[in-house]
Parts: structure tokens; C-alpha cells; sequence
């Protein structure tokens, strides 16, 4: 679930950034007794996801504002869809548009990416996950919608998961210290996961009894071998510019997870657009 609450400060610095002192355009062009009806149309097929979060946009801008959704998030949908409305004040519809659309071309853009990848692997017993490439600020946003579009969540932050990365490991002087520290200090429900990027770092990483391996940006023939070496005495993770090209033939080494950073950093919005209409009642 999505705490719509805690998206509040967003929301206020959004409409900081883009209302500043007031919508002078809006406010000398339209009479403040005119009602209207703002219909969001979907202009390219996809995954939608974020209209709670533009419902919350529009009501925190003015509470009376009455917001419809026509379909819900996670639906898969064809151009040309009308997917919701805004009734109410149209200096206040207008002024909100733009930060709305923001949210929810975006949102969309990261469920519709995410559907593609888990598509992409249908029939192979592995998931599609996310990183912490996410835009600051936006980390629980887009991690929603990743998880509308089908995919998983990786750890939210450094406070949630020990992952032990190629840095780390020169830090503290190896895989095995490292791991070893690790198993010191984390409580005894953290897993711990390790990026390997060849079969000698996988060997001390196992050897280590590290419970998850990260195989960064391993070889296809490589990522097979350390798959049928480890079976199912560690969970396999695999990571490193896998795009929907090279996704599925990544899935069939038998890794358990896979991880993408497109699915936040690189997903192109969709396009969807605001249609006013005056409120005639």
C-alpha cells in the first residue's frame, strides 16, 4: 500500500515550485465562480498507476475538488482511454494540472516499464526487482509503481538490507571480513547479500556463507555455471545493464532474481493529458 499521507511534503514542494506566489495566468483569465470537468486521457497504451497520488494532489490545492477514477492502478490500458476526472473550481483544476500529470505520467511510465520486463520473462520462475536508482524524493512513489507493474522491491534504503558491494569489500579487506563483520553487527533476521563479479569472488562469497550473490554484470555462460554450482544453498541475484533485449536470456540461466535500474531512472512517462470541459450544472 501507498501512504498517501506521507507524500504530503512532495506534494506542498511540487506546488512550491511550480505555484510560487500564485498562477498569474490562471488567476487573470478565469472567473472564480467558473466550474468545470478536467478529463485525464491516457494517449498511449500502458500501465497505469498514481491516481490516489493525483486525487491527493488536487485535494490538498482544494479540498472541495471531487476527483473519479475510471479505472484502477495496475490496469493495463489502450490509447485514447479515459482513465479519470476532476470536478470543481476551474482556477483550482488548472492551477493543480501540470503537478497531477507529473505524478501520474510518471508513475505510469515506471508500471508500464516494469510490466514490459515481467512480460518479458513469463514461464521463468524469477522475479524482476528494483535498486535504489530512484529519483530523490520519489524513492516510495516509484517503488509503488514498480510493484503495480508486476515487479518486487529490493531493499528501500541502506537501513533495510546489508548489501556488501565491490567498495565495500576493498574497505574492509575483503569478502570474508566483510562478511564476517557483517554477521557481528546485523540482526539476526538480515540476510546478507554480496556482489561477485567472477567465479573466484563467488567461491570466497559462499565460502563466506553469504546468503544472497549479487552476480554483477557476470557473462551469460558464467551467471549458468554459478547457478548449477550454488543450487539452492544461496539465492542468486542478477544485476548490471540487463535490458528487455537480453532480459530473458538472463532469466534462463535459472537466477532467482533479477535486478533493473531502468525500471526508475530510465522510464519514459506516458503520455497522458488533462481535457477541460465547463460545468454546465
Amino acid at each position: 500500500m501507498l501512504n498517501l499521507r506521507s507524500l504530503d511534503p512532495l506534494i506542498e514542494l511540487a506546488f512550491a515550485e511550480d505555484i510560487g506566489i500564485g498562477d498569474i495566468t490562471t488567476e487573470a483569465t478565469v472567473p472564480t465562480s467558473q466550474q468545470a470537468v478536467g478529463t485525464f486521457i491516457a494517449k498511449s497504451d500502458g500501465v497505469i498507476a498514481g491516481l490516489p497520488v493525483a486525487e491527493r494532489t488536487f485535494k490538498k490545492l482544494e479540498s472541495t475538488l471531487i476527483f473519479r477514477s475510471f479505472v484502477n492502478d495496475g490496469d493495463t490500458i489502450t490509447a485514447n482511454t479515459p482513465i479519470g476526472e476532476i470536478q470543481g473550481n476551474a482556477k483550482s483544476i488548472l492551477t493543480g494540472e501540470r503537478t497531477a500529470l507529473n505524478f501520474l505520467q510518471r508513475l505510469s511510465g515506471v508500471a508500464t516499464l516494469t510490466a514490459q520486463f515481467v512480460k518479458a520473462v513469463a514461464g521463468y520462475d524469477v522475479k524482476i526487482v528494483d535498486t535504489r536508482k530512484t529519483t530523490p524524493g520519489w524513492r516510495a512513489l516509484q517503488k509503488y509503481a514498480v510493484r503495480v507493474g508486476g515487479g518486487h522491491n529490493h531493499r528501500f534504503g541502506l537501513y533495510d538490507g546489508i548489501l556488501i558491494k565491490d567498495n565495500h569489500i576493498v574497505a574492509a579487506g575483503g569478502i570474508r571480513n566483510a562478511v564476517q563483520r557483517a554477521r557481528q553487527t546485523a540482526p539476526h533476521t538480515a540476510k546478507i547479500e554480496v556482489e561477485v563479479e567472477d567465479i573466484q569472488q563467488v567461491t570466497e562469497a559462499f565460502e563466506a556463507e553469504a546468503d544472497i550473490l549479487l552476480l554483477d554484470n557476470m557473462p551469460i555462460d558464467m551467471m549458468t555455471q554459478v547457478v548449477q554450482q550454488i543450487g539452492n544453498r544461496a539465492i542468486t541475484e542478477a544485476s548490471g545493464g540487463i535490458t528487455l533485449e537480453t532480459i530473458q536470456t538472463t532469466a534462463a540461466t535459472g537466477v532467482d532474481l533479477i535486478s533493473v535500474g531502468a525500471l526508475t531512472h530510465s522510464a519514459m512517462p506516458m503520455d497522458i493529458s488533462l481535457k477541460l470541459t465547463l460545468d454546465k450544472e
